[in-house]
């Protein structure tokens, strides 16, 4: 009864401050709201505070204990045993698919509603601001606007400015990996992305018609010229705000899925831009502005300063197996205390390829399975992962003895990526190529756990497997062993093989005995003596968080206690830029004691608690030919074809009447979009003789690649 209390006032404490700082961006807009703050500032500045402790107390900090909050509450509802609850009929069809397109791709009913809501926002902010600005009709006198279409054009280029900065502000949450706020929504890292990606494009659809509609203006009264290279002491600086402009489009174009799939190089390194990106937008928006924008650019920070205590020092490749279908499966030694849900994503860098690029992968092996190693599977595809692929092949071959120890920075786990399958009687897994790599950890947990701890699971299982050759059934190598057959088996397997036909192979024997060569090759150990750890605990962010606001706050006012005393003495007039610059100067103190923190507790915690690696690794099960025969008769195996969704749901459809499923896919984009459609509500897939199913079908969409 406690825990139900504690996660009642919490979630209610994380819906009272969210719910203010929405309600700061409706009123702002407004003219009483714009009264009533000014006001407030004026009786700031007479404390030591000033204007912008309120600024930053007011529009940065709700958010930030918002976090904090949601962390806490992510923590204790961990500790709850999972039960399972049929979801609420509107709750459900809101979280299942209900337009599948091409052009926008799959969209539930939530993320429907969100995206409605969040363009009636930008409407009403667009349109409080422009009424206010058409009431007064006053000639700009520095542009000599006086004519009335010219003075409605610039406000509406001024007023677009504005909902960029409403985009921006919500911009890099999306991206966050530990302290990623969507978790608590129950959204993950990897379909979180997407949200990104649309608010990047918006903003700068805003921003560009922003910055075009003033250089139009400019160029009607010929100022283009003075106007564009000017740092003006106070005010908008317009060359900062060009600035921010061509580098956020050269961020922009250069993460277009042309470029950003054949060249991600040029992609990530571009993407690097945004630091000037945000210290211009700082000089061109100035501080009162930026304030607003401050929570998603101080979490984003403290989460790169998490991410590089988290990955250093490096571990180190154990071995790795290399598969008839150019992939291989890295084995990286772990701490035994680290556990990490079924489906959890890593990021790695490999210094000997690329010492600044970090790559996500999806870890196929089961903390139940695996205590002192983890594994990830890569296929060979860019240039990254091909690189990888030969300097493997390369030590295999001898011709690399230098590379028997391969070092590697490790970032993560991230997760989990499974959404809670635990929630489900039933698993429907679709996969596509290297897109099976989430459901192998999934399928080994379930392996693994306990007979007495069964009815956590889910009961049945289908996983759908479709893959171009039939040598690619190898990436299945981790969990064959692991497959139970007769009345103990709850997986029913169906694999795909597009692109051959089953005249092309004499026998099934022969199949499996081509496509599971499998040669493992062993790194040398001495590089390194650590192993992967666990990443840091959601108390210790929270604390981390809290900490760093407080330092803001402390620093900015005793810049304050500074500046204040020059004015009063001097009657100077600060230019605005020293005000955005004590802006820069507080969070970057901030950001540098937590991490001189951050890093100290990290090593304290590991000379304290980790041994370091001890070379023994332990052996798991390996599938023998025999047993993998075996196994895998049982199931079925089709050529020539690509799965039919439709049929094979409404099959499973009769073995599990009345019961809440949850169905998972992981590929291309084709065969997301195909399960999709079958899983819409009043699909005939779910429907049993002509009558309608009592299943509750929940979707899932997974990414692979990020």
């Amino acid at each position: 009864m406690g825990g139900k209390t504690s996660l009642l006032m919490l979630r209610m404490l994380m819906v009272l401050l969210f719910s203010g700082w929405i309600s700061l961006w409706v009123l702002k807009p407004t003219e009483m709201w714009a009264k009533k703050w000014k006001q407030a500032e004026e009786k700031a500045t007479k404390t030591v505070f000033n204007y912008n402790g309120l600024d930053f107390a007011v529009y940065t900090l709700p958010f930030l204990a918002f976090a904090m909050v949601g962390f806490v509450y992510l923590e204790v509802k961990s500790k709850r045993e999972v039960i399972r609850r049929p979801e609420k009929k509107l709750i459900h069809d809101l979280h299942n698919p209900l337009v599948v397109s091409r052009n926008v791709g799959i969209l539930t009913g939530f993320e429907i509603l969100i995206v409605s809501v969040f363009i009636a926002f930008l409407s009403w902010t667009f349109y409080a601001h422009i009424s206010n600005d058409f009431k007064k009709l006053e000639p700009i006198k520095s542009l000599k606007l006086n004519v009335k279409w010219q003075y409605k054009f610039f406000k509406v280029a001024t007023r677009y400015g504005l909902l960029s900065e409403a985009c921006l502000a919500l911009l890099l949450l999306p991206i966050l990996r530990g302290m990623a706020i969507f978790r608590i929504l129950g959204i993950q890292f990897e379909v979180s992305v997407r949200y990104h990606i649309w608010l990047g494009t918006t903003m700068m659809l805003f921003a560009t018609l922003h910055g075009v509609g003033t250089f139009f203006i400019w160029g009607i009264k010929h100022t283009v010229q003075d106007k564009m290279w000017r740092w003006q002491p106070t005010g908008r600086i317009y060359l900062a705000g060009e600035i921010a402009l061509l580098a956020g489009l050269v961020m922009w174009m250069t993460s277009l899925p042309q470029i950003r799939r054949r060249h991600f190089e040029i992609f990530y390194y571009t993407h690097h831009l945004y630091i000037i990106f945000f210290v211009f937008l700082l000089f061109h928006l100035g501080d009162r502005h930026f304030y607003m924008v401050l929570p998603g650019v101080f979490l984003f920070v403290l989460d790169k300063v998490l991410q590089f205590v988290q990955s250093w020092p490096q571990t180190f490749i154990l071995s790795a197996r290399v598969l008839p279908c150019k992939a291989v499966e890295l084995i990286l030694p772990k701490d035994p205390k680290l556990h990490y849900s079924p489906g959890s994503v890593i990021f790695i860098k490999i210094p000997h390829i690329s010492k600044l690029q970090w790559h996500s992968f999806s870890i196929t092996s089961s903390c139940r399975v695996d205590k002192s190693s983890l594994s990830i599977m890569i296929k060979s595809e860019g240039w990254w992962t091909s690189a990888l692929y030969n300097l493997i092949l390369a030590t295999r071959d001898g011709e690399a003895d230098q590379m028997k120890c391969l070092p590697v920075a490790v970032e993560g786990p991230y997760g989990p990526k499974s959404a809670n399958f635990q929630r489900y009687d039933s698993l429907v897994l679709v996969a596509g190529g290297i897109g099976i790599t989430p459901f192998l950890s999934i399928l080994q947990e379930i392996a693994a756990t306990p007979s007495n701890a069964k009815h956590i699971l889910p009961e049945q299982i289908l996983l759908i497997y479709a893959v171009k050759k039939s040598q690619d059934i190898s990436l299945l190598n981790p969990i064959l062993s692991l497959i139970p057959t007769g009345q103990r088996s709850c997986l029913k397997l169906n694999i795909f093989v597009t692109r051959e036909v089953q005249s092309d192979r004499r026998t099934l024997k022969e199949l499996l005995d081509e496509g599971f060569q499998v040669q493992t090759i062993n790194f040398d150990t001495r590089c390194s003596r650590n192993a992967a750890q666990e990443v840091e605990s959601l108390p210790w962010m929270t604390a981390v968080i809290g900490l760093s606001s407080v330092i803001f706050l402390v620093f900015l006012t005793c810049f304050n206690l500074y500046i204040q005393p020059l004015v009063k003495n001097h009657g100077a007039k600060v230019p605005s830029s020293v005000t955005d610059l004590l802006l820069l100067c507080s969070f970057t103190i901030a950001i540098i004691c937590s991490s001189l923190l951050a890093i100290f507790l990290r090593l304290k915690r590991m000379r304290k608690e980790t041994p370091p690696f001890s070379g023994v690794l332990e052996k798991t099960a390996k599938p023998s030919s025999t047993q993998r025969d075996h196994t895998l008769v049982e199931h079925e195996i089709h050529f020539g074809g690509r799965p039919d969704f439709k049929e094979l749901f409404r099959k499973f459809t009769k073995e599990i009447r009345g019961s809440n499923v949850g169905v998972f896919v992981c590929g291309p984009e084709s065969m997301k979009e195909s399960v999709a459609l079958t899983c819409k509500p009043n699909s005939p897939a779910f429907r049993v003789d002509g009558e309608k199913s009592k299943l509750s079908v929940n979707f899932h969409s997974l990414n692979f690649t990020l």
